[in-house]
């Protein structure tokens, strides 16, 4: 069984900092990707944010430089530092990896079960 659990979120103020953090674990794998993905109510789960195992990112254009989204893929962890934010930013962050099982060599997408992100004075 392999477990994804995010930690980090909150209650913060427009124009304020808050960092996510998200750990795969509980079987031998190796990660392809891992990611965050955001749904505000009423909208659909989209991407904000994703790193390769080669340390390519992918940035959702909304963020606008403003977060950063780091990997240690020896720990299989996955972090978002978000800066400046904003309402539009506010959420559910789901954490999301693509990992490769290493007895079997099958890929698996597994999410976590999210971390709520406010955004308001």
């Amino acid at each position: 069984q392999v477990q994804v659990v995010e930690s980090g979120g909150g209650l913060v103020q427009p124009g304020g900092s808050l960092s996510l953090s998200c750990e795969v674990s509980g079987s031998i794998f190796t990660v392809s990707k891992m990611g965050w993905y955001r749904q505000a109510p009423g909208n659909q789960r989209a991407l904000v944010a994703q790193i390769t195992r080669s340390g390519n990112v992918i940035y959702e254009d909304s963020i606008k430089g403003r977060f950063t989204c780091s990997a240690d893929n020896d720990k299989n962890t996955v972090a978002l530092q978000m800066n400046i934010l904003n309402p539009e930013d506010a959420g559910i962050y789901f954490c999301y990896a693509r990992i490769v099982l290493s007895d079997s060599y099958d890929w698996l997408d597994v999410w976590g079960r999210g971390t709520q992100v406010i955004v308001s004075s």
